[in-house]
């Protein structure tokens, strides 16, 4: 993945996150405004998809005179296979205009079942597993929608155990777009 212009490797794009914030917990949140790139990868190609997916959504929202208000995300869409559902992009400052593969996209408000991996890529795995043991244990229906947002960007000079990606499964139930009658949280 190509680092974000401007971003240290490993320094979080915020503050240190508290301690709490790496263990299993729920809290709300509001739909968030995405300018991204949607496309079914497969699991292999999903680095080179990063790359051309953040370079073309930067210069998209630059063209457009769009911010960016905060770090990159990918969204999965359902569960991934050999294949997975695949947003990646950046929340934004206003809606985007569709621009070749850049289009607008959201993250859905609602409650969510989230947590901080520290760590590489490759080690993600045993977070979501721990997330979702979690999610069982405490009673939690998930959804089939999962963000990852990238508190830290990889760099060949950055060490790989101090990453930081935040978690985020969103849940069925009240205030959520898959369980809650509101039409203000409906599914489009």
């Amino acid at each position: 993945m190509t680092p974000d212009p401007g971003t240290p490797s490993t320094t979080p794009r915020s503050p240190m996150p508290s301690p709490e914030a790496f263990v299993p917990h729920v809290r709300d949140v509001g739909p968030v405004a995405l300018a991204v790139i949607r496309d079914t990868v497969g699991m292999e190609e999903l680095p080179a998809f990063f790359d051309r997916a953040y370079r073309q959504v930067l210069e998209t929202i630059e063209r457009q005179g769009l911010h960016r208000l905060g770090a990159p995300v990918g969204v999965y869409y359902g569960q991934p296979g050999e294949t997975v559902d695949f947003a990646a992009g950046f929340p934004v400052s206003g809606r985007v205009l569709p621009d070749g593969d850049v289009a607008p996209g959201e993250l859905p408000g609602g409650r969510v079942a989230e947590m901080i991996h520290r760590g590489s890529y490759d080690t993600l795995a045993a977070s979501y597993q721990k997330l979702e043991d979690w999610m069982r244990e405490q009673g939690h229906t998930a959804a089939p929608i999962v963000w990852e947002t990238y508190l830290t960007m990889p760099t060949p000079e950055g060490n790989p155990d101090d990453m930081l990606t935040q978690l985020s499964w969103l849940l069925v139930g009240p205030g959520t777009p898959s369980g809650d009658d509101d039409e203000r949280h409906q599914r489009r």
